[in-house]
């Protein structure tokens, strides 16, 4: 079997998804895992599936005729690599007022240590008491087993200071 990883954007409208799976059932392919969004009025994706060897050519090739109806497709064979177990998985949850720069900001004090971002997810929400967009985002986190999490810590709380969101580490 062949693992493809593919990423989908196009002009959101009904039946989308329900062409995209036809065109992979068709193929034998398995839908695996995904995630799917209406983004700035576009949908969006990204998916793995898995097709059997001999018709991974041919679903590739199918997939780019989806272009017709506007859906931009991207695939990529999976590259399966196993994680290292010495890894510490830990969460990174962030809420305060929207401002430019909050994920580079987060995402250079994580790069800096090694960290890896295994999923990310952001929304601008209302917020409870006022009508200010406030930014949530929610991290899944792989930190090498020599990770100092004090000094993780004390970063991630100056960085929360500098910016005035909450950030909390699980």
């Amino acid at each position: 079997m062949t693992s493809l990883i593919l990423t989908i954007i196009g002009p959101d409208r009904p039946g989308l998804v329900e062409h995209l799976s036809n065109t992979i059932a068709e193929h034998d392919g398995n839908w695996l895992e995904s995630a799917l969004s209406r983004l700035g009025g576009k949908f969006a994706g990204i998916l793995v599936i898995s097709v059997p060897d001999e018709k991974a050519s041919d679903l590739t090739d199918a997939l780019q005729t989806l272009q017709k109806s506007g859906l931009k497709i991207i695939a990529e064979t999976a590259d399966e690599q196993e994680r290292p177990s010495t890894l510490q998985p830990f969460t990174l949850e962030l809420i305060g007022h929207d401002k430019p720069g909050i994920v580079r900001e987060i995402s250079q004090a994580l790069a800096k240590r090694h960290i890896n971002v295994e999923n990310l997810t952001t929304e601008l929400i209302s917020g409870s008491m006022s009508a200010e967009l406030l930014f949530k985002a929610e991290a899944q986190l792989l930190a090498p087993d020599n990770i100092d999490f004090d000094d993780l810590q004390s970063a991630i709380e100056a960085i929360a200071s500098d910016l005035m969101v909450d950030i909390t580490l699980n």
